[in-house]
């Protein structure tokens, strides 16, 4: 049996695409599979049922600094001493340990969850006169480390393109939902809570068009439940001055069980994110989801969204940064009953006919196939063993 290992810095320890999809999968597909992350007992314990076993990094206490040198530096270690055949990581920050595996010899994959270029110019934390130059050296130091990997896997099309004259192989698996996670949801819930609210979950800040939404919330008789962590905490504070505030419902971080809950007593499912360059070339997972589970979407009104939703007939599109469009689009479906419902039918059908993790899980394992198929380099480990 073949051994695995995936690790990450920086994502929590059931993360869905780490975990639950690919980790998974691959126990599913017969592999030994090791996971070094951030994770308490309980996480293990759960992974352990399902096939993978956690190797937890207990938190360290500090800053962002603290956390790409000293907890990295812990996770590479951690993910070494286990002697994996294939090695996966998911942080830009690991770049560097995954060039020490391959030059030791192993074989590497590079997980790019997001165009890490468009990424940095979206840091607000980053002054900006120096985004540009820290994003042009970024996507070389991408470049150069993917001349070395195995394999670059990107979660979109348009990721992986930038990586088509420079990686030894690019692998697009997307991050779809799981096609029946979402859909099951009991029908006492449906029966104690009709569809009279829209619902948003993920992460809750600024760039995500969280402030439009409450706005749109003034102009329409409608809950809105929300789930998910705020970043930074202080935006919910100044959210709660609005009138809008008054309709929400809040959940905080949920289970997936929950999410399905949510989901199913939504009129329509909200992924209005602003137009930044990591999210205008992405496909949200949340988007797919609420297809997954039969709701009608209100999406941002990017071109290649607009491409999928129109193409499904699952949704409206509309401009993220107007809340009287928002407005006008929930109330669109909150006075169209039938045509909602239809949506909701069309985006589970085109979930259940293309935008579905098994397949994407099957690419996963054959790629994984094809890189074992290879006689490994073992030159480099052999001249580093015992120096790193």
């Amino acid at each position: 049996m073949k051994k695995v290992c995936h690790f990450s810095s920086v994502h929590p320890g059931l993360d869905i695409r780490i975990y639950r999809k690919q980790c998974v999968s691959l126990a599913q597909a017969g592999f030994d599979v090791h996971l070094v992350i951030g994770a308490d007992e309980t996480q293990v314990a759960e992974a352990a049922d399902a096939g993978v076993t956690i190797h937890p990094l207990a938190a360290l206490p500090g800053g962002r600094l603290r956390r790409v040198v000293a907890h990295g530096w812990r996770c590479y270690r951690a993910a070494r001493a286990l002697n994996a055949d294939v090695y996966h990581f998911h942080d830009p920050e690991l770049i560097p340990y995954g060039l020490l595996l391959s030059w030791q010899g192993r074989r590497v994959i590079y997980d790019l969850h997001e165009d890490l270029r468009a990424d940095i110019h979206s840091k607000q934390w980053i002054p900006r006169p120096l985004r540009r130059v820290i994003a042009s050296l970024a996507r070389g130091v991408e470049h150069f480390a993917a001349r070395r990997f195995a394999a670059m896997v990107a979660a979109t099309p348009y990721i992986g393109a930038l990586f088509d004259h420079s990686a030894a192989r690019v692998a697009v698996i997307h991050n779809y939902p799981a096609i029946n996670e979402l859909a099951g949801t009991p029908a006492t819930v449906l029966t104690a809570f009709p569809r009279d609210s829209v619902c948003y979950v993920g992460a809750i800040n600024e760039m995500r068009g969280i402030r439009y939404v409450i706005q749109a919330l003034e102009m329409v008789p409608v809950k809105l439940l929300l789930a998910g962590a705020f970043d930074p905490p202080a935006l919910r504070l100044e959210l709660k001055a609005y009138r809008g505030w008054r309709q929400v419902e809040e959940y905080g971080f949920v289970d997936r069980q929950m999410v399905g809950e949510i989901m199913a007593r939504s009129l329509c499912g909200l992924v209005t994110l602003k137009p930044e360059p990591n999210f205008v070339n992405a496909l949200p997972i949340k988007l797919f989801e609420y297809m997954s589970a039969g709701v009608p979407v209100i999406a941002s009104d990017f071109p290649l969204w607009r491409g999928i939703v129109e193409d499904a007939e699952c949704g409206i599109c509309v401009d993220p940064e107007n809340p009287n469009a928002i407005a006008k689009a929930i109330t669109y479906l909150l006075t169209h009953p039938e045509e909602a419902d239809e949506m909701g039918r069309n985006g589970r059908r085109a979930a259940e006919s293309k935008y579905r993790w098994d397949r994407e899980g099957a690419k996963l394992v054959a790629l994984y196939g094809e890189i074992l198929a290879e006689a490994p380099d073992a030159g480099g480990y052999d001249k580093l063993r015992g120096q790193v």
